[in-house]
């Protein structure tokens, strides 16, 4: 097999420590260049990947010009995905951006345009994606052993965007109070905020177990914390032809679900025609009803087995294989979890109940 080069650029999101894990472990992957306009954040990358420091570059344009990559992995705050999309997509390489898509629609289509251009592939990755819980559920619902999805709840959060770096590693409250005055997580032009930071897994997420569907309208309240200017605190029902659903995003949840799962718990609970399920973020098990067992029962969840493990994996052997990018990391799938997020920033600005935007 070939090998592919890949490399990172951005490291605003703390999540690119994580995707260069999984380009670094994938045996037909040589990480060929990481760039960053702050040096200091590559450091670690460098140590944990045995990346020399003349593949670290500073300047994006020379990185992609010296190293040729196949794939780049981005990582940018919110609201420069668009922007660097727009950066990377002329010089002919597959792209995937981790998540949210975007911090609007009008970004979220300019992003799919420059790409379309390219002739390359482009993928959002939601990490919740590669969850066996969720993958599971998913294969319920093409079973059809619950029936075609009609109702989703969500619960997404954490003790909040600063209280952990790559590797899920633990940062003490001193340098969480440090680092919040000038985090782009916190700042409004940036793209930051719970509701943008969380809302577009349930949006994406719940898309893909309805098939795609999209809402008809959605109505959102957000929290206004004292001495913030974005939201740590969002509640959004979405209303179908068919029904009701429901989004929650939580910065500042009790514990960290990786860690120990707070209450409410973080994940999904799906309502099908014919049974329901409810998935949980690292569990090891779901807990399914059915008309013929309503008493519900535990099931085990899925193993994950390459190339179906992680985005790097996901994306290559689509590459490789010719295969468009499907579910919530296809740029279609993805766009319609953005109208959400799009329409629940609108309602949460005008409070009141929108229809669905775009």
């Amino acid at each position: 097999m070939r090998k592919w080069r890949v490399a990172g650029i951005n490291f605003d999101h703390m999540h690119m420590g994580d995707n260069l894990r999984m380009a670094f472990e994938h045996p037909n992957v040589e990480i060929v260049g990481v760039c960053d306009d702050t040096p200091g954040r590559m450091k670690d990358v460098l140590r944990n990947f045995n990346i020399p420091p003349e593949l670290a570059f500073t300047d994006y344009r020379a990185c992609l010009e010296q190293t040729k990559p196949d794939l780049v992995l981005l990582c940018p705050a919110t609201a420069k995905h668009g922007e660097w999309v727009e950066k990377v997509a002329p010089y002919g390489v597959h792209a995937i951006v981790e998540k949210p898509f975007a911090a609007s629609l009008a970004e979220a289509d300019a992003m799919i345009a420059a790409m379309k251009k390219s002739g390359k592939q482009l993928a959002i990755n939601w990490p919740l994606r590669w969850f066996p819980p969720y993958t599971t559920v998913r294969r319920l619902l093409d079973e059809g052993t619950i029936g075609e999805c009609v109702e989703f709840h969500h619960y997404g959060g954490n003790r909040g965007p600063l209280w952990h770096a790559a590797d899920k590693v633990v940062v003490t409250a001193e340098d969480v109070a440090a680092q919040k005055p000038n985090s782009w997580f916190y700042k409004k032009s940036e793209g930051g905020g719970s509701l943008l930071d969380y809302m577009g897994y349930g949006a994406t997420m719940g898309t893909w177990f309805q098939n795609g569907r999209a809402p008809i309208e959605v109505t959102t309240v957000v929290d206004e914390p004292k001495g913030l200017e974005v939201d740590e605190h969002s509640v959004t029902v979405v209303r179908y032809a068919h029904g009701l659903s429901k989004m929650e995003t939580r910065w500042g949840t009790f514990t960290d679900p990786w860690i120990l799962q707070p209450q409410p718990r973080c994940g999904f609970v799906v309502v099908g025609t014919e049974g329901t399920v409810s998935a949980y973020d690292y569990d090891k098990t779901v807990r399914v009803q059915t008309r013929q067992r309503p008493e519900g029962f535990e099931m085990p969840v899925d193993s994950l087995q390459f190339p179906g493990q992680n985005p790097v994996q996901y994306v290559l052997d689509c590459i490789e294989k010719g295969k468009p990018i499907e579910g919530p990391l296809s740029p279609e799938l993805s766009r319609v979890g953005q109208q959400i997020v799009d329409s629940a920033v609108l309602s949460a600005k005008e409070k009141r109940t929108v229809k669905l935007v775009g």
